[in-house]
């Protein structure tokens, strides 16, 4: 029940949205148009799920290959 709680809370929903917009820029900007725009939808949609916000950038991670999505290669 307090997961539950927690990922139903103002907040986390904030933060989840923020994070998926994040990371639709990140796509824009590296010229990945579909992912950016499939990212734009999610977080419409993350507001009222959460854990689809969550789960997309855990997917994220796991495409990329642990690498940060923000970070600069060396």
């Amino acid at each position: 029940m307090v997961l539950k709680k927690l990922l139903g809370s103002t907040a986390t929903r904030s933060l989840t949205v923020l994070s998926v917009l994040s990371e639709a820029k990140t796509a824009f900007s590296r010229g990945k148009r579909t992912r950016g725009i499939l990212l734009l939808g999610l977080a419409a949609l993350a507001w009222k799920w959460a854990i689809l916000g969550l789960a997309a950038q855990g997917v994220l991670k796991l495409v990329r290959g642990g690498r940060s999505g923000s970070g600069s290669t060396p």
